[in-house]
């Protein structure tokens, strides 16, 4: 299965260096405000999803340090996960999120 990066992976991957254990996300779905059938509009704050989120990984940290060893991030630029909860951040018009590697909860293949 191929992985559909956003296109601006590269050019923000060099931008944005995340330190630690923090993951650096560009979250793949949002929803807008979106539009009945019969016209009604239902505004983006009615479907706020307040659970987990999806997003594709741009750039990870070196990993954290436990015990004076170094312990490697599990997850990988270009892997889509599932998130909790991050800090929101843009740069050059465009969204992303940064998440501790404890908040990311899987990573979907």
């Amino acid at each position: 299965m191929q992985k559909n990066k956003p296109s601006t992976a590269t050019a923000t991957a060099g931008k944005i260096i995340p330190l630690g254990d923090r993951v650096l996300i560009k979250e793949s779905e949002k929803n807008g405000s979106r539009q009945t059938a019969s016209g009604i509009i239902i505004p983006e704050t009615v479907n706020e999803d307040k659970g987990a989120k999806k997003g594709f990984v741009i750039a990870v940290g070196e990993g954290r340090y436990e015990d004076g060893k170094l312990l490697p991030m599990k997850v990988a630029i270009g892997d889509m996960v599932l998130y909790s909860w991050g800090d929101s951040l843009k740069v050059d018009g465009e969204d992303y999120i940064v998440v501790n590697e404890s908040n990311v909860l899987a990573i979907i293949k």
